[in-house]
């Protein structure tokens, strides 16, 4: 039996075990470390998951397709179902595929069982809602057991950063941990030497946690709304009274993790209902198409891959060819910082909230710790420095530092 550390992300999920020179992540598909938390449901076969789910999908296979798993956890989706051929599952059995099929693979990569993990969570599953972030944490939990894992606990997700970090630090240091990645953003405080390296209890060390239930689904989210859905009938009014069009097929569109939501007949009904009465039909007529033919999850990707290519390279396209011949969205870097410039603000403050926690000025944090896909936008980047200007900015390993840091956690645990 071993003990592993499992980073279940929004977007991403890797494992480690701990070997003996030290932490490391295992091959989940291919020669990645990591998965993409997607799964595919094909018509009576067996799921596919990751990055072969994700290309089924988009090769047009008929089936269903489900990402940003995690998003569920904390809201009330958990326990809904959703059709998946002829049966409905729940949304909490859907995760526990995911993590199963994860789970045997990293048991075939490693040649034994796997029975005692250390699961990441973010600092809140829920803002605002103790309650809410505590059955968060029950569910994964009894997920956890489902599959398997005898032995489940938690660590922050950026104190697990924090622990993957440490192991460069050559003097004592505070750190400012800021894990940005799909779903949430994370923050911890803490105090760092290679002697308190080796130590079990670190309690004493973590000066701050905070977190706030942002990340880059939600960037995608606004760029989407803001940039794609007008193109679908968003904003366009109805031929009676002052009334737009509804807006909440939009948003579940928008929104990864209610995408599946509109397939059902009962949407394409009101959708249809919708066309008859809109005063631009044409672009109900393209919303209508999307929803039919199950393909939001196509239009979701391409809008993050168009933020990707924005941030990058200063421009980026969404191409929508497959709805309507011609049909395109672009996106440049202005546009992008503009959709989103509320939402990298919301996140930076939250590192005023962690200074205030651990009694320090700006000036008393020396390093600032990176970690998290959506680290790579410039604009959060230059937030999150902006929080503390004289701190020496650390690029992490931006998909594999919290996994790292989780098995070395787990190590800890399990000696």
């Amino acid at each position: 039996m071993a003990a592993c550390g499992l980073d279940f992300g929004t977007s991403n999920t890797t494992l480690g075990l701990v070997t003996e020179r030290g932490p490391a992540l295992l091959r989940l598909e291919g020669d990645h470390v990591t998965i993409p938390s997607a799964i595919f449901f094909p018509p009576g076969g067996t799921p596919l998951v990751g990055r072969a789910a994700m290309a089924e999908y988009v090769e047009g296979t008929p089936g269903r397709l489900m990402r940003s798993l995690k998003s569920v956890l904390g809201s009330s989706l958990l326990e809904e179902t959703t059709p998946v051929g002829r049966e409905r599952i729940r949304f909490r059995d859907v995760i526990a595929r995911y993590l199963s099929a994860v789970k045997t693979r990293a048991e075939a990569q490693a040649g034994t069982a796997i029975d005692t993990v250390v699961h990441g969570r973010p600092v809140h599953f829920v803002d605002g809602d103790p309650e809410g972030d505590a059955r968060a944490e029950d569910a994964l939990r009894e997920i956890a057991r489902s599959i398997g894992f005898r032995h489940v606990s938690f660590q922050y997700e950026p104190i697990a950063a924090a622990l993957d970090y440490e192991q460069q630090v050559t003097g004592e240091e505070i750190a400012l941990i800021a894990d940005i990645g799909g779903g949430t953003s994370d923050f911890s405080i803490v105090r760092l030497s290679p002697e308190r390296h080796a130590k079990v209890d670190r309690s004493g060390d973590i000066l701050a946690n905070d977190g706030v239930r942002i990340g880059g689904t939600d960037f995608d989210r606004r760029l989407s709304l803001g940039t794609v859905m007008p193109l679908f009938g968003l904003g366009s009014p109805m031929n009676r009274g002052d009334l737009d069009v509804p807006s909440g097929y939009f948003h579940d569109l928008a929104t990864w993790s209610s995408i599946n939501r509109l397939y059902n007949a009962k949407t394409l009904r009101e959708i249809e209902e919708v066309r008859r009465d809109a005063r631009r039909p044409d672009l109900i007529a393209r919303l209508y198409a999307v929803v039919e033919a199950e393909r939001g999850h196509s239009l979701a990707m391409e809008v993050e891959g168009a933020k990707i290519a924005a941030s990058d390279a200063g421009q980026g396209g969404v191409a929508l060819g497959w709805v309507e011949p011609g049909l395109a969205a672009t996106l440049d870097h202005a546009g992008l910082v503009a959709q989103t410039e509320e939402l990298s603000r919301r996140i930076a403050e939250r590192i005023g909230r962690c200074l205030n926690q651990a009694g320090l000025p700006a000036e008393g944090i020396d390093a600032l710790f990176l970690t998290g896909g959506s680290t790579g936008l410039p604009h959060v980047r230059a937030a999150l420095v902006a929080g503390v200007p004289n701190a020496r900015v650390v690029d992490g390993d931006t998909f594999g530092s919290v996994g790292t840091g989780l098995t070395i956690e787990a190590g800890r645990r399990a000696a």
